[in-house]
């Protein structure tokens, strides 16, 4: 959902790739979560020389990532598990999760959002690597900066909006402003119940954690140069008010910590997710 180079894939889709990989060839085992292929799909040779895939330095970062992660797919199994056979990936960049399910594919559709660049481009990448495009897995193209109708879009794919949903977006809502995030909030709570949405938000530089600030601060200024600079910012409480306000009948935060409690308990090599970045789950 941010502004990308015709013809290649959104920068910040590929650093989360590239972190998820990073996990399984820099952190101890047990993995929070096992993802290759999206650095496959990334196609970057010598990406571990990537000044922003430096272990040390990238590790709350990284940690937020792959928790964020598991616990999406926790929640899209969960949901499986009670019938809804809907999932929509919100910038979906190069999310991986069709390829290393393809068992999915016998009850549950996957609609990925993004770009109209970023999607064929990651089609083309598909196919040269020999993964299938199969047709439970539908690649949505939205040119969110000409104003498309993400929801028009979604409905022409074959998405029902009359059954429940699972819908995930995560690292989007900081690019943009409250009324936006609204928006789309208000669009998903339109689904039926039993419909569900975990969010990703940024909290208050001043809520962070001491360790965590410099990294807030850098990576705000890579956003910055790159053009698509952080706007968006809560607390728990206005995000969750924001939330309620669009529809949703509960919505639960999952913090730092609880994250680390989760999926990163007992770990001695100093993987945490880090303070900047927290969880919503909102259901209808």
């Amino acid at each position: 959902m941010t502004g990308n180079v015709v013809g290649t894939p959104d920068n910040t889709a590929v650093r989360t790739a590239l972190w998820r990989a990073l996990h399984t060839q820099v952190d101890e085992p047990p993995y929070v979560l096992e993802d290759v292929v999206g650095a496959q799909l990334a196609g970057e040779e010598d990406w571990r020389e990537r000044g922003d895939m430096v272990p040390a330095a990238s590790r709350g970062k990284r940690g937020t990532v792959v928790g964020r992660a598991r616990l999406t797919e926790d929640l899209v199994a969960e949901a499986a598990g009670r019938g809804v056979d809907q999932y929509v990936i919100l910038g979906a960049g190069l999310d991986s999760y069709a390829q290393r399910h393809p068992e999915a594919g016998s009850t549950m559709t996957v609609f990925e959002i993004d770009q109209p660049e970023t999607q064929a481009w990651k089609r083309s990448r598909l196919i040269e690597l020999g993964y299938d495009v199969p047709d439970w897995l539908r690649l949505v193209p939205v040119d969110f900066e000409a104003n498309d109708d993400w929801w028009d879009r979604l409905q022409a794919a074959g998405f029902d909006t009359s059954r429940p949903a699972m819908v995930s977006w995560l690292g989007v809502t900081m690019y943009l402003t409250e009324q936006a995030t609204a928006a789309t909030l208000k669009q998903v709570a339109s689904l039926p119940a039993g419909s569900s949405l975990i969010l990703t938000f940024f909290r208050h530089l001043e809520d962070l954690a001491p360790e965590d600030v410099q990294i807030r601060r850098a990576s705000r200024e890579g956003a910055r140069r790159s053009g698509t600079p952080f706007i968006g910012f809560y607390t728990p409480g206005q995000i969750s008010e924001l939330v309620r306000q669009a529809g949703f009948a509960d919505a639960e935060h999952v913090s730092a910590a609880g994250l680390a409690e989760r999926y990163f308990a007992g770990r001695t090599d100093g993987l945490r997710p880090y303070s900047g970045e927290e969880v919503l789950i909102a259901t209808v």
